[in-house]
């Protein structure tokens, strides 16, 4: 994730708004969620190392597609091949990892594996955002040429993955099948319903904080040449807080770490829209410590409720809903923004996340209570 430290920059010296960065991301989104529930499925009935490596071939060309775009259509054209390729792997990359684990006997040590995983990724992209950060003192497009060529490191490391044994039942397609594991997910199994639209709301809201680092970066008055080292910091803080997800979710038990998630992720936006000062930038490190800490954790919580032969479906149900709820927020976040000032639109966006999150957590809180 070269770009990720100056991508609004890159974005502007296009030409961009914040509120076109915030419809692109929408439409990103919008692209995922048109096949999201179908790749997941595809994944459980075709296997999820076939999906993983369709994906990856996507991923290079849609980073090659921005590589050669300079305005909005270009961009838009490779937003949907990112969405696409993207929706063919989120799902199925847990789904292949918790399927590993119940093979080898340690499915119960899936949050600390989601952690490691979790903070794997985010110690690459820490790093990558140093170089994505000098690269970017010569062109603010050269990050995206070399993302183009670490992209396609991604097709032969996909091959090389190994489907579980445990993921044996090859299912036939049917639309019908499909429609049945959504009900399921979202009506018949009242705790895993919970689990995805609380879960979906907690996600949504860390998305649409990632939007907003780099304008918060440029309000404060943070340095250009700061920014590829605020991003490493940042990443590695979720990298260091995953891999401590499962001691920390040990500790406070489930119905704690669910309150504590539901209001600290919200307040980070609020307190954000308080502080005009650099040492706000404090506020963000604490969002993406809780941000390290939600994401394995919520994802083992779905894990434990469905069965391996529709486990990447029942997954990509949940990034379905996070993609709805964030084209529905970001847009209208990046729009009121630019008509009013960032400060308004992270409160807005903070109260919005704080109703959702606090709302779905008594829900899921009562199930959980009556499932015991």
């Amino acid at each position: 994730m070269l770009f990720m430290p100056i991508v609004v920059l890159f974005y502007e010296e296009n030409g961009l708004e914040l509120r076109h960065v915030f419809i692109l991301q929408a439409i990103y989104s919008v692209s995922i969620v048109a096949l999201e529930i179908p790749s997941g499925y595809l994944a459980d009935a075709w296997g999820r190392k076939y999906t993983l490596v369709l994906g990856s071939i996507l991923g290079f060309f849609g980073f090659l597609t921005y590589s050669f775009s300079y305005g909005f259509t270009g961009f838009l054209i490779a937003e949907i091949i990112l969405g696409i390729g993207q929706s063919l792997i989120s799902g199925a990359d847990s789904a292949l990892l918790y399927d590993s684990l119940l093979e080898s006997g340690k499915k119960e040590e899936y949050i600390k594996y989601e952690g490691r995983l979790v903070s794997t990724g985010n110690f690459a992209e820490a790093f990558a955002g140093i170089l994505g950060g000098l690269l970017a003192t010569m062109s603010l497009r050269y990050p995206y040429y070399v993302q183009t060529v670490i992209s396609a490191t991604a097709i032969p490391a996909s091959m090389l993955l190994i489907e579980p044994k445990t993921h044996k039942k090859i299912i036939k397609m049917s639309l019908n099948h499909i429609l049945k594991i959504v009900r399921y997910s979202l009506h018949d199994n009242k705790e895993l319903k919970w689990n995805i639209i609380y879960s979906s709301v907690i996600g949504a809201a860390t998305l649409t904080m990632a939007w907003f680092v780099q304008p918060y970066l440029n309000l404060v008055a943070l340095p250009l040449s700061f920014f590829g080292i605020m991003w490493t910091l940042l990443n590695l803080t979720v990298g260091i807080s995953s891999m401590y997800a499962h001691k920390i979710e040990f500790r406070l038990k489930q119905p704690n770490t669910i309150i504590g998630i539901a209001i600290l992720i919200p307040a980070g936006f609020i307190a954000l829209s308080r502080i005009h000062a650099l040492w706000g930038i404090a506020i963000l490190f604490l969002f993406y410590i809780f941000r390290g800490i939600a994401t394995p954790v919520l994802k083992d919580y779905i894990n434990r409720l469905c069965d391996s032969d529709v486990r990447a479906t029942v997954l990509s149900v949940r990034n379905f809903v996070i993609r709805v709820f964030f084209a529905v927020i970001g847009p209208l976040a990046g729009w009121y923004s630019d008509k009013y000032t960032l400060q308004s639109a992270l409160l807005l966006s903070g109260l919005i996340f704080l109703f959702f999150a606090l709302t779905t957590q008594v829900f899921l809180l009562k199930r959980i209570k009556s499932d015991n």
